[in-house]
């Protein structure tokens, strides 16, 4: 991408490594921009998808973009049955905390204004700083800042790059727990 690109100053920033959430904090606390955009390297969203969602930012229609990869069909193998279902629970459970119709709470896409990362960074110690993918930390920091949230449909497919590093049944339960912390700060104040 550099050196197709060379007029837009693409940076190659390491991170540490631990899990996604911090190596996109990194790449969040690197970037020169105003907007903020996260694309999973495994290409499962086709980067050609993020002019909609830069789109949606800059025009002002929602402060926080995110893609539901809920909507459309998609590509066989790009799903396993047991994560779709735990998706669409999460849906369902999101939709009641957050009071607000939310398809997929897990889609990598994602995008937002740097001063709204920067109000939910400060206030992350709120909900706990126990979410190893980012995903539940940035949606419920964005309702708590009631900031406009935007789901913008994907087409998903079969993971181009790498493999996974989500234990379906482990994090499941962890995204479970977050949930709740969830639930005893936004709904049940």
């Amino acid at each position: 991408m550099q050196a197709l690109y060379p007029e837009k100053n693409i940076r190659l920033v390491d991170g540490p490594g631990i899990c996604k959430a911090e190596n996109v904090w990194t790449g969040f606390r690197a970037a020169r921009g105003d907007i903020l955009m996260i694309l999973d390297a495994d290409l499962t969203v086709p980067p050609e998808e993020l002019p909609v969602f830069y789109d949606v930012i800059a025009r002002g229609l929602g402060d926080y973009v995110q893609g539901t990869r809920l909507v459309y069909p998609m590509q066989p193998g790009a799903m396993r049955f047991f994560n779709r279902l735990g998706n669409q629970a999460f849906s369902h459970l999101f939709t009641y905390l957050l009071q607000q119709p939310i398809k997929d709470t897990l889609c990598g896409t994602k995008v937002l204004r740097r001063r709204d990362y920067e109000r939910l960074a400060a206030a992350r110690h709120v909900f706990g700083d126990f979410d190893p993918f980012g995903d539940f930390d940035l949606i419920f920091g964005a309702a708590r800042l009631n900031l406009k949230i935007v789901e913008v449909p994907v087409r998903y497919r079969e993971r181009l790059y790498g493999s996974t590093n989500i234990s379906r049944w482990k994090h499941g339960w962890l995204l479970l727990k977050m949930s709740a912390v969830a639930a005893s700060k936004l709904k049940y104040v």
